[in-house]
């Protein structure tokens, strides 16, 4: 397990044990993955040597790593990611289950560029492989990093167009499926919720679940990039950010899919379930967003 720590990893660690799955987790801190329940072994994507006595005994990997990066130059998951497969391939690793993003293509913009050239990396390497494409997660909604303003009102750049949001649980749920049964090998699954919500609709949503009005300020695509300038953020990353926007803002992130029902036999969350589930949680991360 990479990324056991995450909002993904958190989930999959214990459907996996749950079914008597036995799990060792790459971590960088172990007393933070302590609370995991599961082996332990300490390492970093940037140290290969510590990838290969990572994948010693391993038979299945689940991939997943950090997102885009303010940086010059290749994205360092393409580097990071990429060892961590090599290392599965050394250590006779007979599958991996990698977390991707919706539409990744060649060329594409931060994650989605990158996450194709994993993609491509990992097609090539002769391993077994399934693919996991999410739609945006629920969970961004929770930690209230850049989903809201300083006075508790949502912030979003999409416009009125919607997009599939997915519990980070039903993506886990998937992933278990994947590692530990036969099916899905050479397949990419694209994972949404049951249906498309613009922000103006979340933010009615919270409200009934908060108990009180939850505002919605819609920023363009201009002004979002204007606002991540002003945090110190490099402007070309500011401006792919506004692109991404704008292709969401098109629609892009709206279609549903059935494969978490495929996947899972059940259907995904929906995103009134997902805030009952979480409502203290929700709670806390409005309350260190407006701090």
């Amino acid at each position: 397990m990479t990324g056991a720590t995450g909002s993904i990893g958190t989930h999959l660690v214990r459907l996996l044990l749950d079914r008597g799955v036995p799990v060792k987790a790459l971590v960088r801190d172990e007393a933070r993955g302590s609370a995991l329940g599961c082996e332990l072994v300490a390492g970093d994507f940037d140290d290969p040597s510590s990838l290969a006595a990572a994948m010693r005994g391993v038979d299945r990997l689940f991939l997943n790593a950090g997102g885009a990066q303010p940086v010059d130059g290749e994205q360092p998951m393409i580097r990071q990611q990429r060892a961590a497969i090599d290392a599965a391939r050394a250590a006779g690793v007979s599958r991996v289950v990698k977390i991707s993003v919706w539409h990744a293509h060649r060329g594409g913009r931060l994650a989605e560029g990158a996450h194709w050239e994993i993609e491509e990396h990992l097609k090539a390497s002769g391993l077994g492989w399934s693919i996991l494409q999410p739609s945006g997660f629920m969970q961004n909604f929770i930690t209230g990093a850049g989903a809201f303003t300083t006075d508790g009102e949502l912030a979003g750049a999409y416009g009125d167009a919607g997009v599939s949001y997915i519990d980070c649980h039903d993506v886990a749920a998937c992933a278990a499926a994947l590692l530990t049964g036969s099916a899905g090998l050479g397949e990419t699954y694209v994972l949404t919720g049951p249906r498309a919500l613009s922000h103006a609709e979340i933010a009615q949503e919270l409200s009934t679940a908060l108990g009180r009005t939850v505002g919605h300020v819609a920023l363009s695509p201009d002004e979002l990039a204007t606002a991540l300038r002003a945090q110190g953020l490099p402007e070309r990353f500011a401006d792919d950010v506004a692109e991404l926007s704008r292709q969401v803002a098109t629609g892009s992130l709206e279609a549903t899919t059935d494969a978490v029902r495929e996947l899972t036999g059940r259907e995904p969350r929906t995103f009134a379930q997902f805030l009952a589930a979480n409502a203290q949680a929700l709670r806390d991360g409005l309350v260190a967003s407006v701090r």
